[in-house]
């Protein structure tokens, strides 16, 4: 029960920032370009400040094997969670436009606007190596086999070939982990002999990360409208597949791994599931629009996994505790 408590209070925790953003936002403090320039400063700055710090702080050249099992878990769950999606388009007919959408939905988060600050108000910023793991292979997918699942099921197109845009595959934020790497191989106590200005200044911007990305979602979560949020049939399928199936699909690769004498510390296979069960990729409405996809839908998936996570994540943390 403390858990589940513990839990609890860190999503609380995350709701009242997001409910900061969502009302400043209905009252109108927020000018039409505000929450896109929140969004490159998160992205270009925040971020890899965060990442970079995290990494020379809490990382250590010997953890890289364990990385490696991580980094394969999450692989063979992306490939595992993409056959049963496109299993279950086809077994309850989903039409074309929705189909794409659905199965990058179950196997694509929203890494970085809520499960980073998730994560690290449940497990701590020592949880920010492992995070990444999961990060790396989430971005990688979304832009290239995600794009072009939904390129292919673009309904107004036969054969369309995805314009894939290269830069999507090492994003800004990645860049504080590559930048990382150099300092933690061959500089171990970087994080405390680099000039303090330094590491004080990159630990101040990276501690905004958590707040303004909470605030970024409430205020995208105002522009949506949540009175929008319509649960027919395909979009239950896609939060079943996004809450339910994709941890337990995470789970049991880790069960398996587990007792095949692929052992992980406890953060970091909790950490994989769950970020398995973060919600949809924000970008989703973005690619269905530039693919003739079903722009409602998706904007209706990202709404609603982007509020019911609030209630699924303490579950979660409830069941894997109690295993």
């Amino acid at each position: 029960m403390d858990v589940f408590w513990t839990s609890i209070q860190s999503v609380l925790s995350i709701v009242i920032m997001i409910a900061i953003g969502y009302i400043c936002q209905n009252k109108g403090w927020f000018d039409d370009g505000f929450s896109g320039a929140l969004s490159k400063l998160i992205m270009n700055v925040g971020l890899p400040a965060s990442i970079f710090m995290a990494m020379l702080e809490r990382f250590k050249p010997a953890q890289l094997q364990t990385l490696s099992v991580g980094l394969l878990y999450s692989i063979l769950a992306v490939i595992v969670g993409y056959l049963i999606a496109w299993g279950e388009t086809r077994l309850f007919k989903v039409p074309k436009g929705r189909r794409g959408l659905m199965m990058t939905a179950i196997n694509g988060a929203n890494t970085v606007f809520i499960g980073m600050p998730l994560n690290i108000a449940l497990f701590g910023k020592n949880s920010v190596p492992y995070l990444l793991v999961y990060y790396i292979v989430n971005t990688v997918v979304i832009w290239t086999f995600g794009v072009w699942v939904i390129a292919a099921d673009d309904p107004t197109a036969s054969g369309q070939k995805a314009q894939f845009d290269w830069h999507h595959l090492i994003p800004t934020p990645l860049w504080g982990f590559i930048v990382a790497l150099p300092f933690i191989f061959f500089w171990p106590h970087a994080a405390t002999q680099l000039p303090t200005f330094i590491t004080s200044t990159l630990s101040s911007v990276g501690a905004l990360v958590t707040p303004l990305s909470l605030i970024y979602i409430g205020i995208m979560l105002s522009t949506f409208g949540l009175k929008n949020m319509k649960f027919d049939r395909h979009v239950v399928l896609t939060l079943l597949g996004r809450f339910v199936i994709s941890p337990i699909i995470m789970g049991l690769i880790i069960f398996i791994g587990l007792h095949a004498g692929m052992h992980m510390v406890p953060v970091f296979s909790k950490t994989l599931i769950i970020q398995a069960a973060t919600p949809a990729l924000a970008v989703l409405p973005i690619l269905a629009n530039t693919y003739h996809s079903d722009v409602k839908f998706a904007t209706n998936i990202v709404v609603s996994t982007s509020t019911l996570f609030i209630i699924v994540v303490p579950i979660i943390m409830g069941i894997i505790n109690f295993i």
